[in-house]
This record gives structure tokens, C-alpha cells and sequence, in this order.
């Protein structure tokens, strides 16, 4: 076989496998037309190369990717990869609403509502196709906030801070350290069982990259690496996937977070 022989059957493998795991990750063959370049790099990089590689789960991928679509206020990618989230089982009803609360804790309300609002439409399509009717969504209780003493509570997010940060707690003084930080957001939201940390923390590194946040960047990326809670292949992947939604340059931002604390880690 020639070396062109040789190429023309790389490039149909290539292919294959890329129309192969776009119908596993979205649930059906539809691409973007082969015939751009657009296309022919969606086929056959991002889903024949970046999608298909094995030392991320595609549970985990997703994670990285809803975060990406939903900061991009993308609408089609949005509806696109909630339905095949919740459509493969990949991530449950309740698993995503927990993810649209955290991500809206780093980037901001207005967009996870948007994202809260696919998730609504998309699930409701999911069970139409299905011929059934979409079960309500869960009904929560109000003990699920966590204790309603305030010292108890800010006293449990000084802990849960230095659990997740590796670093002291922030003075309570100011509204955005104590009403915010220590009393939301890790006196309570780090602290809800919907999520394991390990993928809150898939979420947050990529939420602070996309935010161009050098700060919690760096600190978020050293504390998933130094804590063990994502390996630093797991991190190596999380970029890659970063860079293919949220494009090269933060993601090349991302990449030398992970590399000096990767560095900087611990003997």
C-alpha cells in the first residue's frame, strides 16, 4: 500500500470514528455539514480525537462542556448538549439543577437561568419523544439550606474553605467575604450532596478560566491537584476539552495554571 493509499485510509477511520462518537455523545449522527471546514474539524477533531479520548469519562467531559456552552450564551449548543446529558443518563434531573446553581455561584445568575430554562425545555422534549409525561420536578425542603444559626453556619464555611482551597479562610470583612464567600457559597453550596467535590471542582476550574479570574484560577487549579481530587492526566484532558469549547487561548491560560502548580505541588 502507497503512503497515499496509506492516508486515505487514516482519514476514512478518522471519519468513522468521529460520526461514531457524535451519535454516542449527542444521540444521534447530526454534524455540522463535512463540506466546511467547520465541519470536517467538528467531525473529525472534536468528536474523532478530542471526545474519544479515554482518560476523561464522558460524564466528566460533559461537566466541562455544559459549563462552556452555558458561559458562551451559545442557544443551540446549550439545548443541543443538555438534551444529551439528561437524554443518555449521563447526568440526572437533579444532577443538573445542582450544576446550574454552582455554575451560576461563578458565572453569574442571569446565564444559569438560561441554562436552568434548556434544561426545563429539554426535558420535557426528552419524555414527549418518549410518548410519556415529563415527572415534576423535585419538590425540596427547606432543611436542604443547611443550619439556620449563623454562627454555625459561617463557622462551617471557614471549614469548608480551607477544605476545598488548601488555603485560610478569608475575614469577614466585607459583605462579598462574609454574606457571600463564607456564608453561601462554601458555608452552603460546597456543601450540598447533589455534586461530588470532585466535580464541583471539574466545574469551577473550568467557570474561573472562562472568567479570565487569574486568582481563584490559580488557586482552584492547585487546590483540584494538590488535594488529589483530580489527577494531573484527569487536569491534562479538562484542558483539552476547555480549549475545544471555550477556544485555544484561555485554554492555553488554563494549560500554564495547571502546569505551575503541577510544579508547585507538595513534595
Amino acid at each position: 500500500m502507497d503512503v497515499s493509499s496509506e492516508m486515505s485510509v487514516d482519514a476514512s477511520a478518522q471519519e468513522g470514528r468521529g460520526e461514531q462518537t457524535a451519535a454516542e455523545v449527542l444521540g444521534s449522527a447530526e454534524l455540522p455539514s463535512s463540506q466546511t471546514p467547520f465541519g470536517r474539524a467538528a467531525r473529525d477533531f472534536l468528536y474523532g480525537q478530542v471526545w474519544s479520548r479515554p482518560g476523561l469519562s464522558r460524564r466528566d467531559r460533559r461537566f466541562v462542556t455544559l459549563t462552556c456552552v452555558a458561559a458562551a450564551d451559545a442557544p443551540e449548543p446549550i439545548e443541543e448538549q443538555v438534551h444529551a446529558a439528561l437524554a443518555s443518563g449521563d447526568i440526572s434531573l437533579d444532577e443538573m439543577l445542582e450544576l446550574v446553581l454552582h455554575f451560576a455561584v461563578y458565572c453569574g445568575w442571569p446565564k444559569a437561568s438560561h441554562l436552568e430554562g434548556a434544561i426545563a425545555r429539554q426535558w420535557d422534549r426528552i419524555h414527549r419523544e418518549r410518548g410519556e409525561p415529563a415527572p415534576a420536578w423535585p419538590e425540596l425542603d427547606n432543611l436542604t439550606l443547611g443550619p439556620g444559626d449563623m454562627e454555625k453556619r459561617i463557622a462551617r464555611g471557614v471549614e469548608e474553605f480551607i477544605d476545598v482551597n488548601l488555603t485560610p479562610a478569608p475575614p469577614v470583612n466585607s459583605p462579598y467575604r462574609h454574606a457571600g464567600i463564607l456564608n453561601f457559597v462554601f458555608g452552603h453550596v460546597w456543601q450540598r450532596p447533589g455534586l461530588t467535590r470532585r466535580e464541583r471542582r471539574i466545574i469551577t476550574v473550568a467557570s474561573v478560566a472562562l472568567d479570565d479570574s487569574p486568582v481563584p484560577l490559580r488557586t482552584h487549579v492547585a487546590a483540584a491537584l494538590h488535594s488529589g481530587d483530580i489527577t494531573k492526566e484527569e487536569m491534562d484532558e479538562i484542558v483539552l476539552q476547555f480549549a475545544a469549547y471555550y477556544g485555544f487561548a484561555k485554554g492555553d491560560a488554563l494549560a500554564d495554571s495547571v502546569e505551575a502548580a503541577w510544579a508547585g505541588r507538595p513534595a
